[in-house]
C-alpha cells in the first residue's frame, strides 16, 4: 500500500488515502517517485477544463527511480534515476510519421486503463497516463526517460512539463532568434522556464507580464529584463517597451482569451504569438478579417513545445550543466503530498511559481 493523491470526481476534493499497485506486467516499469510538480493542467483536469477518466490519480511531471521492471523493457533497469514522459510517442500514427511526435493521435491512450486500486477496492485511471501524485507509480515503458548525468533526481520532476514546455514554445515553436524582443504572459512555472528559454535563445528585450506584482523578482532572475503588472493598458506598455513596434514574440502561458488577445496586440506587425496555455472551450478568441490582413502576424499552438523529449532532455541536461538553466528559479514551495489542495488554491488565486512535491 502506498499514498496517493486521488481525484475522486471532476471538482470533487483530492483524496490523500492508500492505493494498492500491481507488480509491472510485460513493457511496464515501477518507478519510486522523488519529487512531482504540481502543474496548472492538474489544475485544469480536477475542475473539468480537460477531460480525464475518474477516479484518477494526476500529476504528470515527476522524476523518480526505477524499483522494477517488467519483461521486454531495456532501456531502463532498477536502480536507474528516469523522467516521466506523460506524452509518449506511438510513431505509428499520422502525424508521428510526419515527425509531429507532440501531437501522436495515441499519446493519452494508457490514461483510459486502469492501473491501480483504491484500499476500498475503487479502480483508478492513470491521471495522464503516469500518475505522478503518488510514491509509486507503474507506467509503460515508452512513458520513462533516462534523467540526464547532471541532474539532480529531485530537479529532474521539472524537466517533465514545465522545462520542456517553456523551452520549446521558444525554440521550436516560436524560434526565437538573437536579439530579438519576447514577451511571456503567465509567470508560474512554465512562465518562468520560457523566460530562462528565451535568455538562452539570445533574446534582446525579455518582458514578463503577470497579474502579480509580487512576481517581479522571480521573473527577472529567470532572465525577464523588463516587468509588467497586467493591467488595460498592457499593449501599449510593451510597444513602448519595444521602441514602439511591439514584440518580435509572445508566448500566452496563462490560456484565457482575453490574455490571448492581448498578446496577439502586442506584438509588432509580423510579429509571432505562440500559445501555450490551456483554455476552456467557453474561451473565444475574435479577430477581424481587416487586421488579419494589415498586421500579418501569426498565431500558434504549441502543445508540451513541440518537444521531442528523447532528443531535448540531453539538450536542456547542457544547459543546466553549463549554469545557463536554473531549474530551483522555477521552484517557489516544496511541499508534501497533502500540500497538493493548497498549491491549486495558490494558482488561481495567481501566486508563486513552481510547486513541487517532494516524497
Amino acid at each position: 500500500m502506498i499514498r496517493a493523491a486521488v481525484l475522486p470526481a471532476i471538482g470533487a476534493p483530492l483524496e490523500i488515502t492508500g492505493i494498492e499497485l500491481p507488480e509491472p506486467g510485460p513493457g511496464q516499469v515501477r518507478v519510486r517517485l522523488a519529487a512531482a510538480g504540481v502543474c496548472h493542467s492538474d489544475l485544469s483536469l480536477s475542475n473539468g477544463t480537460m477531460r480525464v477518466p475518474v477516479p484518477a490519480v494526476l500529476g504528470h511531471e515527476g522524476a523518480g527511480t526505477v524499483v522494477s521492471v517488467g519483461e521486454d523493457v531495456t532501456h531502463v533497469a532498477p536502480g536507474d534515476g528516469v523522467v516521466l514522459n506523460w506524452a509518449p510517442s506511438c510513431g505509428a500514427c499520422h502525424h508521428c510519421g510526419l515527425g509531429e511526435v507532440w501531437l501522436c493521435a495515441d499519446a493519452l491512450s494508457g490514461a483510459a486503463g486502469v492501473y491501480a486500486v483504491t484500499g476500498d477496492g475503487r479502480r483508478l485511471h492513470p491521471g495522464l497516463n503516469v500518475a505522478a501524485f503518488a510514491e509509486e507509480t507503474v507506467v509503460a515503458g515508452n512513458c520513462v526517460l533516462p534523467v540526464p548525468d547532471g541532474v539532480p533526481l529531485t530537479d529532474a520532476a521539472l524537466l517533465g512539463c514545465a522545462v520542456l514546455t517553456g523551452y520549446g514554445a521558444v525554440h521550436h515553436s516560436a524560434r526565437v532568434r538573437e536579439g530579438e524582443s519576447v514577451v511571456v504572459f503567465g509567470a508560474g512555472g512554465v512562465g518562468l522556464a520560457t523566460l530562462q528559454a528565451a535568455r538562452i535563445a539570445g533574446a534582446g528585450t525579455v518582458i514578463a507580464v503577470d497579474v502579480s506584482p509580487e512576481k517581479e523578482e522571480l521573473a527577472r532572475r529567470a532572465g525577464a529584463t523588463e516587468y509588467v503588472v497586467a493591467s488595460d493598458t498592457t499593449a501599449k506598455d510593451i510597444r513602448r517597451l519595444t521602441g514602439g513596434q511591439g514584440a518580435d514574440v509572445a508566448v500566452e502561458c496563462v490560456g484565457r482569451a482575453a490574455t490571448i488577445r492581448t498578446a496577439w496586440d502586442s506584438t509588432r506587425r509580423g510579429g509571432r504569438t505562440t500559445v501555450v496555455g490551456i483554455g476552456g472551450k467557453d474561451q473565444q478568441v475574435t479577430f477581424n478579417a481587416l487586421e488579419l490582413f494589415h498586421w500579418g502576424r501569426t498565431l500558434s499552438g504549441c502543445v508540451y513545445g513541440n518537444c521531442r523529449p528523447a532528443e531535448d532532455l540531453p539538450v536542456l541536461a547542457g544547459h543546466i550543466r553549463a549554469g545557463r538553466l536554473d531549474l530551483s528559479a522555477l521552484v517557489t514551495e516544496r511541499i508534501a503530498l497533502d500540500g497538493i489542495p493548497a498549491a491549486f488554491d495558490n494558482m488561481i488565486a495567481g501566486k508563486g511559481g513552481r510547486a513541487l512535491v517532494v516524497f
